[in-house]
């Protein structure tokens, strides 16, 4: 008589299930070759960065005045344009997740076009629609007098226009994975459509908003070609960090290292931030 802890070579123990193979861990070289090239590629420009970097110039480089304000800029700005992105890219990552109309998947391309779009055309864009002669630019202009272009307004606008995407993509795939029964419940119990909203879905999704917001504010901070079409090159006014590592490159480039430097750091706190969620994704 056989044990019950009797294992079969083809099945495992008497389960009834395949025994599962254990993959080998040797990468075989016409994978290995390419994967080390691309790693190479993407790593090496990064550390010739470190490499060439003027450290012992750095603390006078980044205590300027040009560098401090065009930081203080970049960090005012990307943060209101993550707010920008948060109320109203939240409503429609909601809208493009839970409600079904006519046309949704063409509205989730155009949503998303902005992540593919070259930023020069994204500029070129917000300029043919806001600027003084644009769609509604000059509707702004005749009645209210509101000039958007070449001012720091006209920053947050360009930088929310590319960052937004990744929020909403972020969001509306939190709340596809989350469950709407939790929204139906609270609907049968009395709460309105917004109240469920609030009280129930928006704590549910809360972890995924973060780390959608966090990737906005990252892109916002690094946007160059949309800001530099709609908003201009002016220091202390539109100078953001990229704008004055590309006007720096040109006059000192110790300058231009020093301030891609802040860039990366900021790059890389970002990263290890969403980390966690990540290796939870996974």
């Amino acid at each position: 008589m056989t044990s019950l802890h009797e294992t079969d070579a083809a099945t495992g123990p008497r389960t009834g299930r395949p025994r599962r193979r254990r993959i080998g861990t040797g990468a075989p070289l016409p994978l290995l070759l390419p994967a080390l090239v691309g790693l190479a590629f993407l790593v090496l420009p990064l550390i010739a960065l470190l490499v060439r970097a003027p450290w012992g110039a750095m603390p006078d480089l980044l205590t300027s005045t040009e560098v401090w304000q065009a930081l203080r800029l970049s960090l005012i700005c990307a943060t209101a344009a993550t707010t920008v992105s948060l109320v109203l890219g939240v409503p429609l990552a909601w809208l493009l997740a839970r409600v079904e109309f006519p046309g949704r998947g063409l509205v989730r391309a155009l949503v998303t076009l902005p992540l593919v779009l070259p930023p020069v055309v994204g500029g070129v864009a917000l300029l043919m629609a806001l600027g003084r002669n644009g769609v509604i630019g000059k509707w702004l202009d005749s009645w209210f007098g509101v000039t958007l272009p070449f001012t720091t307004t006209g920053v947050v606008i360009a930088e929310a226009f590319v960052a937004m995407p990744f929020l909403v993509i972020s969001v509306e795939g939190t709340l596809r994975a989350a469950d709407p029964r939790y929204e139906e419940a609270a609907t049968t119990l009395g709460a309105s459509r917004f109240t469920a909203f609030r009280r129930v879905t928006l704590p549910l999704i809360a972890p995924g908003i973060a780390a959608g917001a966090v990737l906005a504010w990252a892109r916002a901070l690094g946007e160059f070609g949309a800001t530099i079409t709609f908003a201009g090159n002016f220091p202390g006014r539109t100078q953001t960090m990229p704008l004055a590592v590309y006007l720096a490159l040109q006059n000192d480039p110790d300058a231009a290292i020093a301030l891609s430097l802040v860039l990366l750091a900021v790059s890389i706190a970002v990263l290890a931030g969403l980390r966690d969620r990540w290796m939870r994704a996974a």
